[in-house]
């Protein structure tokens, strides 16, 4: 699931003491959701440059170690909309988002994902296309035209070209790489506050 060797698992619980599973009645170690997508992390960093040691400091300390991406002037956090089906893949997504520092509201129907990008205005929609029966697509383009924000689709099926031509920005196919992930958002984003600096008369 993870990728990573349990002996590297093992060494990182007793050298570190950050994730500590419980264990079965036959010794065996029981990780919780949260527990795997800390794990995860961790990984990711790892793969990234950080040291084990730097990336379980990050997992505990993100508030001083993560400095977080805002709207340029007025220091406001910036806000992902998660349009997921499933509940576990949403925890994990928004577990990599918000240890980079973005704020993000989640959604498991495509109503209420509209409802949530009409009042909270994010700067990027991450949809699952499968959402409500394989509504997704549909939810895209409603979203883009509405013109406030980018939006990010994401499929188990490689679906990259009907996600395009719904008007998603960009496109990943699940599983999730941590990395990808973030470096996508982070992308899109960047692009997406010229969109959402325009005034009227630059329509």
């Amino acid at each position: 699931m993870l990728g990573i060797p349990p002996a590297t698992i093992r060494n990182w619980e007793e050298r570190y003491g950050t994730i500590v599973p419980e264990r079965s009645a036959g010794g065996h170690r029981l990780y919780s959701r949260d527990e795997v997508g800390q794990l995860r992390f961790i990984a990711a960093g790892v793969a990234r440059g950080l040291s084990a040691a730097d990336a379980h400091r990050v997992l505990v300390e993100p508030e001083e170690s993560v400095r977080p991406p805002t709207n340029e002037g007025d220091g406001t956090r910036l806000l992902v909309l998660l349009a997921e089906r499933d509940p576990l893949s949403a925890e994990l997504e928004e577990f990599f988002l918000r240890t980079e520092g973005y704020e993000v509201s989640s959604a498991f129907a495509v109503g209420e994902a509209e409802e949530l990008w009409r009042e909270s205005r994010p700067q990027l929609a991450i949809v699952e296309l499968m959402i409500s029966g394989g509504l997704g697509a549909e939810l895209c383009q409603r979203l883009k035209q509405d013109d406030t924000g980018a939006v990010l689709a994401i499929s188990v099926l490689e679906a990259r070209d009907a996600a395009l031509a719904a008007g998603a920005d960009a496109f990943l196919q699940k599983p999730l790489d941590p990395l990808e992930l973030v470096s996508t958002v982070k992308d899109l984003l960047g692009a997406s506050a010229l969109v959402g600096r325009r005034g009227p008369e630059s329509r």
